[in-house]
């Protein structure tokens, strides 16, 4: 597989993208740790809440990263970019308008997962990377895509409903096209997205059967 750019170009799309968007890092860590809470703590409107983040946080990955930053080496940007836009749509439409997505935080399988996960795309993403040389400000960071799957994962793994199936399509198709390329840049803290991406299939696979009625609308 012959990639349009090198790990150099990659890491340089980071440092001017972080660079451009600071402090809106920080704004996306606050707004996190607020999901978390209330996940735990519910209130009437935790639920909107949540979701409106997850929508804005895909919208921002597909316009601000993709289009407006990576589409300056690598073309399919672009597209990458619209499957961003429509996956912030998605959860809008079956989270917000049609009430399909609702998150409770439990102490089950499904909590810990979730829970795990979370932790990755928020701690565990950063400092591995850190580690491996990908330091800041080029280096990936929570609210381009591959946190921003992770951590959509771990919020659906808490949702206390079954999860539209139209929902999962975008995250498990990044997670592939993520992962290839973390294999050929040696970007191994990009490893846990095809792993996050195998725990949450599976798991909600045993919460709701794999069907037309149980897993759409």
């Amino acid at each position: 597989m012959n990639l349009p750019f090198t790990i150099d170009e990659f890491l340089e799309v980071f440092r001017k993208y972080n660079l451009s968007v600071f402090p809106m890092q920080v704004v996306f860590y606050l707004f996190g740790g607020l999901a978390i809470f209330h996940s735990i703590y519910k209130t009437r409107i935790s639920d909107k809440i949540n979701l409106l983040f997850l929508s804005l946080l895909w919208l921002w990955s597909g316009i601000v990263y993709h289009i407006l930053h990576f589409s300056g080496i690598n073309k399919a940007a672009h597209l990458f970019g619209a499957l961003n836009i429509v996956q912030a749509g998605l959860l809008y439409f079956y989270g917000i308008h049609r009430e399909k997505i609702t998150f409770q935080f439990k102490w089950d399988i499904y909590g810990v997962a979730g829970g795990l996960l979370i932790l990755y795309a928020l701690l565990v993403y950063p400092i591995l990377g850190y580690l491996l040389g990908h330091q800041y400000p080029a280096s990936p960071t929570f609210g381009v895509p591959c946190p921003t799957t992770i951590f959509t994962f771990g919020m659906l793994l808490w949702s206390g409903n079954k999860v539209p199936m139209a929902v999962l399509i975008i995250p498990f198709l990044w997670s592939l096209i993520g992962t290839t390329a973390a294999i050929y840049l040696g970007m191994t803290e990009d490893l846990g997205l095809f792993l996050s991406a195998l725990i949450t299939a599976f798991l909600l696979y045993f919460r709701s059967p794999l069907s037309p009625k149980t897993m759409v609308g």
